[in-house]
């Protein structure tokens, strides 16, 4: 299963999807219908989702094959990134290296593996969707037209976060709200500056609002999982002399389940407006009997011992948990490893994935 993993992975990764993914999407529709009798559909915003068993609940592998944009000495042909026709994929000392190895198409490979292996309990869901990288189109688009499994494990990375060499259980994740606070005025010459309202001081007590918001936090696999604030970009101002009518500034805002940072009474200041520009959803796992599952799975696929653990960052999980899905994230990437120039994975990794994969599909739900 070794060399057919790697080879899977290989071809994944090969495939440029860093500006279209039609042609991963097609090699991965393609493989699904020749390697197994499921029932395969790829929808109109390019998802490739297919279905196996019967059952009252439905457990979903869900991966992403779109990456982000590749550097040069990734791509194999040596044209401009946006002209690139195939990506380089190397071996050496035990991983695999390009573009997608780490984020995500190993997992991926993994994943449709152990879907083709697994003799499922219930219904077993294979879902590998576009535009993770952009905020989640492809799973908003999936759950809009019904997508709904009622468990997900989700292969984004959670490797060497307990500890080196360790696939833990990524049980929570923090979102990301990205706002535009803009401060209006009144123009006015600067010599008669009381003519006027000046934009930038609105702004910078706004800011001072900011500051002195309390973001909430949450309690997850035993630790805080904390929301931040940060004031990131300001911008006001049109020449030394003139009294700003306009100054605008951005928040980025890491958000945790639940309750968010009072952003309105920001926007209650007078000549304030507040524009939320992204809202990725943060996630966490309530069911406690999947999380044990998924754990004894990792646990047995590896000699560590595993922990439950939270991520920092926003994933597809956060759409699924969102519309209902119990979530868990376990996958193959390493903190650092993900969109890095040298990006790459460890196959012993990839073929610890496959094997918690399959025990999980083969096993859920009668685990429970």
């Amino acid at each position: 299963m070794t060399s057919t993993l790697v080879e899977l992975t290989r071809d994944l990764v090969s495939i440029p999807s860093h500006d279209d993914a039609t042609a991963a999407g097609d090699f991965l529709e393609s493989w699904l219908r020749r390697e197994t009798d499921a029932d395969v559909t790829r929808d109109d915003a390019g998802n490739v989702i297919a279905r196996k068993g019967t059952g009252a609940e439905t457990l979903a592998l869900v991966g992403h094959h779109d990456v982000v944009e590749p550097a040069a000495s990734q791509v194999a042909d040596g044209h401009d990134d946006t002209e690139a026709t195939e990506y380089v994929v190397e071996e050496r000392d035990g991983r695999l290296y390009g573009r997608g190895t780490a984020d995500m198409k190993g997992a991926l490979a993994a994943a449709v593996l152990a879907f083709r292996e697994a003799d499922p309990a219930g219904e077993l869901i294979f879902a590998s969707f576009v535009g993770e990288e952009v905020g989640g189109v492809g799973a908003q688009y999936a759950i809009e037209q019904g997508f709904a499994p009622d468990y997900a494990v989700v292969g984004e990375g959670s490797t060497t976060y307990s500890g080196p060499d360790v696939t833990d259980v990524a049980v929570a994740h923090k979102g990301r709200r990205g706002s535009t606070i803009v401060a209006r005025g009144t123009a006015a010459h600067a010599s008669e500056a009381d003519a006027g309202e000046n934009a930038i001081y609105c702004a910078t007590a706004a800011v001072d609002r900011v500051r002195d918001l309390e973001p909430p936090s949450v309690d997850a696999a035993g630790e805080t999982l904390a929301g931040r604030l940060t004031v990131t970009e300001i911008e006001g101002g049109s020449a030394m002399n003139v009294v700003p009518a306009r100054c605008e500034f951005t928040v980025d805002e890491r958000t945790v389940p639940g309750e968010r940072a009072d952003l309105e009474s920001v926007a209650a200041l007078e000549g304030i407006e507040w524009t939320v520009d992204q809202n990725l959803p943060p996630m966490r796992c309530d069911d406690d009997a999947f999380v044990d599952a998924v754990l004894a799975a990792a646990t047995d696929a590896q000699t560590a011992d595993p922990e439950l653990v939270t991520k920092p960052h926003a994933t597809d999980a956060g759409w699924l948990s969102r519309a209902g899905t119990e979530c868990v994230i376990y996958g193959p990437s390493e903190p650092g490893e993900a969109h890095t120039d040298d990006e790459s994975v460890s196959i012993a990794v990839l073929e610890r994935c496959l094997e918690t994969y399959r025990r999980v599909a083969q096993e859920w739900p009668t685990a429970r």
